[in-house]
């Protein structure tokens, strides 16, 4: 029972990461109705300069200092890469972003060295007990902070008079610049919160462990998140996320019947089956919208 709440937690801890990537995938493409690939790199981005800031400042500022940052550097690409394509074919859009991901994760990249970059963080490696269990302390701050930012952004999407304006351009752009909105800055504002989430998500994906050029792999976990949440899902995004992080870390701890058949890393491939599985069923996701079109 303590080895099975460890492992729940810890995939909670996992999932957490996974959702605020997906996050702002869901952020972007609802905006846009574009997948940004450039995920990766601003999540790099923000953990190297939380681990930069972190020498001179608290942590907790650190990291505050590095989202405002990461935000305006996805902001900034927006405004110089990405508006100057409105109105070009989707395809076009989503290689610019990869693109921006390459050139980005290069510089930070340039940055980081072969080196493990340790990030500063209170809790390290430390553990905690719990019922009995020893828990990384890491994951639980995961877990809380993502809760917290989580409801911030639903709360921001729900009653704040620019979270509405983003939902009207989200559902039909053409009806929100009659209304008076600013597509071009709720394009802005989207990927300045898809690029936060994801910093966020890689300072936390850094803490205990350190920053090394690799982590951004990571990121990649997040499409079977958006495909099993559905693109435009928000809550989706949440659920799914915290779902494929305890499956993968109970496969990974339970399923030593497997490794015979499937190797000891299966656990590394359950979200990608899952994704599999969820194409052949719901190709909209589990809780995305069913898109009808008229003939």
């Amino acid at each position: 029972m303590n080895e099975f709440l460890a492992t729940v937690v810890r995939g909670l801890g996992n999932g957490s990461i996974y959702a605020l990537l997906a996050l702002g995938f869901v952020i972007v493409y609802k905006s846009m109705r574009v997948i940004s690939f450039a995920q990766p790199a601003f999540m790099m981005a923000g953990a190297l300069l939380t681990g930069y800031l972190v020498l001179s400042m608290n942590f907790f500022l650190a990291v505050l200092v590095a989202l405002l940052l990461t935000a305006l550097l996805g902001a900034g690409v927006e405004r110089l890469a990405l508006r100057p394509m409105i109105g070009k074919p989707v395809f076009v859009i989503a290689i610019i972003t990869l693109g921006v991901d390459i050139v980005i994760r290069t510089v930070v990249n340039s940055f980081i060295g072969l080196d493990i970059r340790q990030m500063g963080d209170p809790w390290g490696l430390e553990q905690l007990g719990v019922l009995g269990a020893r828990i990384d302390q890491r994951h639980l701050a995961t877990l809380v902070a993502t809760l917290i930012v989580v409801a911030a952004l639903f709360a921001f999407y729900r009653w704040s008079r620019t979270g509405l304006a983003m939902r009207a351009a989200s559902s039909d752009q053409e009806v929100a610049l009659a209304q008076g909105v600013s597509v071009g800055r709720v394009f802005s504002l989207a990927w300045a919160l898809a690029a936060a989430l994801a910093g966020l998500a890689g300072v936390f994906l850094s803490t205990g462990i350190g920053l090394e050029q690799n982590l951004w792999l990571t990121a990649l976990k997040a499409l079977p998140v958006i495909i099993l949440g559905g693109l435009d899902s928000l809550g989706g995004a949440v659920i799914a996320g915290l779902s494929i992080g305890i499956v993968e870390a109970l496969v990974g701890s339970y399923g030593d019947n497997l490794h015979p058949v499937f190797g000891g890393d299966f656990f590394l491939v359950v979200p990608y089956l899952l994704m599999l599985l969820v194409l052949l069923v719901r190709p909209y996701g589990l809780f995305g919208a069913r898109e009808v079109e008229r003939i």
